[in-house]
């Protein structure tokens, strides 16, 4: 299981660098998936996949510059922050499913603002201490860094554990529309990431509409395809993100990427937990209605085990006359 880990999260972290920006000389990405990857086998799988993990770091970072003391500094950072995520997602009760707004609120603030500070931090510090990176450019740096390992949490851990989980069947009119919603999003979202205008506002209703109508597995998708789009139009400086600076071009795109990922997050979980809501309460009606069916017709209601029993029985001590 751990090969398996090293595979998928070297080859998120290959299709990560693909997207890649200079800030203040530093090669960052604004979304960095094998952070996401970590983060959805460890809750998957367990802790014991960690090996997996820090050997997909080692090599994402032997692919670009020859290893040397440095590296262990950066792949151990790598490989506790995702690890501080899983230990403070299990310690806070959030659950695979995600069908609670409590569990996309864990994700965010444990999962991703929070845990991954320790990376931010280690790997930007480690550039200030060798002397590669100014210290006036700290912060800068830092928060491109904390930024892209967040969003790698926010935009595909999510997607990982819908696609882990059982899937829904969806009905051949839920097929009609999610196939309708697909050819919206593949027009319209080209069309707002494209245009010089800056239309990057008309992703936002394809989102709502995603989560609305097929929750997690259709808003996540709808966002990261949003996201790794306006990404590749960034790094390219066209569209939305022409005459920016490197600095104006990060600082769009990261709004813009955080907003898709907590918009398609925390709605689809609000909605998951709603219908939860209205499936328990349609079952609860079912069963005080068959409950109040045996009283009419002169039966014993249902109850626990040995309940009907128990009534029936006179007391010990007593017989009947």
């Amino acid at each position: 299981m751990s090969l398996a880990v090293t595979v998928c999260y070297y080859a998120a972290g290959r299709l990560g660098l693909m997207g890649r920006l200079v800030v203040e000389g530093v090669v960052v990405t604004p979304i960095w998936p094998p952070t996401g990857v970590a983060v959805a086998a460890l809750l998957l799988f367990g802790a014991r996949v960690w090996p997996g993990i820090a050997l997909g770091s080692f090599l994402v970072i032997a692919s670009l510059t020859a290893p040397g003391p440095t590296t262990v500094v950066t792949v151990v950072s790598n490989t506790v922050a995702p690890l501080c995520a899983f230990v403070l997602l299990r310690r806070a009760g959030f659950r695979l499913d995600m069908a609670r707004l409590r569990d996309g609120l864990f994700l965010v603030f444990l999962g991703g603002f929070g845990a991954m500070l320790i990376s931010a931090t280690a790997g930007v510090g480690l550039q200030v201490a060798k002397g590669s990176l100014d210290k006036s450019e700290f912060w800068p740096v830092w928060l491109a860094w904390w930024v892209g390992d967040t969003m790698g949490v926010l935009l595909v851990a999510p997607l990982l554990l819908v696609l882990a989980g059982p899937a829904g069947r969806f009905r051949v009119r839920r097929w009609k529309e999610a196939a309708f919603l697909g050819l919206t999003t593949l027009v319209l979202m080209p069309m707002a990431v494209l245009s010089p205008m800056s239309m990057l506002f008309l992703v936002f209703p394809l989102l709502i509409w995603a989560a609305l109508r097929f929750q997690l597995a259709g808003s996540m998708l709808c966002a990261l395809f949003a996201s790794v789009l306006t990404t590749f139009e960034a790094t390219s400086g066209r569209g939305a993100f022409l005459h920016l600076t490197d600095v104006e071009i990060m600082a769009k795109l990261q709004a813009f990427n955080g907003s898709a990922a907590l918009t398609a997050l925390l709605l689809a979980s609000v909605i998951t937990e709603q219908r939860a809501t209205r499936r328990s309460v349609r079952r609860a009606c079912q069963e005080l209605a068959e409950v109040l069916e045996h009283l009419a017709a002169g039966e014993p209601s249902p109850g626990p085990p040995g309940t009907a029993e128990s009534r029936a029985a006179p007391p010990s001590g007593h017989r009947d006359p």
